[in-house]
């Protein structure tokens, strides 16, 4: 019984995820445009990350371990 008990809510509970475009509630208008901006972006535009939101990687990693040089700036704390 509770194993058709836990079944039963799993069925439910993946039932809420529905994936379908996102539209705003009836009666209600989309944003307007950002401040300067010719158009209102549209959602594709929005979630679109510019280069310097996600960087890619500009060193190369080490392959193995080195020595580490002398560092005059790391003191013990006083």
């Amino acid at each position: 019984m509770r194993i058709a008990a836990a079944f039963a809510g799993a069925l439910l509970l993946s039932a809420c995820g529905t994936v379908s475009p996102l539209t705003p509630p009836e009666g209600a208008a989309t944003p307007t445009a950002p401040y300067g901006a010719a158009a209102t972006p549209s959602a594709e535009e929005l979630l679109r990350r510019e280069a310097l939101a996600a960087p890619e990687r500009s060193v190369e990693l080490r392959r193995r371990s080195e020595e580490r040089q002398d560092d005059p700036f790391d003191l013990p704390p006083e």
